[in-house]
């Protein structure tokens, strides 16, 4: 027997639920939280908010960035 881990949209998993059934699955439902970031991400991006509070004309506007990545490629 093999086994997989599968992740489903929620609004999708009613009908995964019934495919699973209807082909005799054997189904193991776990919630899993997307967001899950480790101490040390928090600390990164935490520092890097603090820095843009700090400094915002440091940094590039998003369309601004898109825009030279563009003229690059």
């Amino acid at each position: 027997m093999k086994a997989f881990t599968v992740y489903i949209p929620e609004d999708k998993v009613q009908f995964f639920m019934e495919l699973a059934k209807s082909l005799r699955f054997k189904v193991k439902e776990e919630k899993v939280n997307e967001l899950e970031l480790s101490e040390a991400h928090k600390s990164v991006l935490n520092e890097r908010l603090e820095n843009y509070k700090n400094n915002p004309d440091s940094y590039q506007d998003w369309n601004d960035a898109q825009k030279d990545i563009e003229k690059i490629l």
